[in-house]
């Protein structure tokens, strides 16, 4: 498995996480459009795009995409997450612990205010906790979290 595929099956993993989530906290039935859609719609039909952030216990920061590409060796970024033109009004981000919800609308108008990030496939900011508890819509702690205190 490449690495792209390896991180395109422990993202659809989250997904069915947040999918679980939804449902259960607020009675909503996310319908994923899948790979070939995505771009097209948007990632859910909802207008909710997922990220898996599993860095964020490591780092404290979340990581907000805004452009990437398959490979390291393709020519040109193209637009993602907050960036991309589709039915996304709402971006959940975080891990199996927490799940922040964000309105695209504010991601977009605060982006200027935090560091920007360029991997080889990747370009984002970054929004340190602190931030991401003032801007987000909700957060969600899982109960397994709550009973050890976080």
């Amino acid at each position: 498995m490449t690495y792209y595929e390896d991180k395109l099956d422990e993202g659809q993993k989250f997904e069915n996480h947040v999918k679980r989530v939804f449902f259960e906290r607020f009675a909503i039935n996310l319908d994923f459009t899948g790979k070939d859609n995505q771009n097209k719609i948007g990632e859910t039909l909802q207008g909710i795009e997922v990220k898996f952030d599993n860095r964020f216990k490591e780092t404290g920061n979340l990581y907000i995409e805004v452009a990437e590409k398959t490979n390291a060796d393709n020519p040109e970024f193209i637009k993602s997450g907050i960036f991309r033109d589709d039915n996304t009004w709402l971006y959940v981000i975080g891990n199996y612990k927490v799940l922040y919800i964000f309105a695209k609308k504010t991601l977009l108008e605060i982006k200027g205010k935090f560091n920007h990030v360029n991997t080889s496939t990747s370009m984002g900011y970054l929004i340190d906790k602190q931030n991401a508890d003032k801007y987000c819509i909700k957060k969600i702690i899982s109960e397994a979290e709550v009973a050890n205190g976080v």
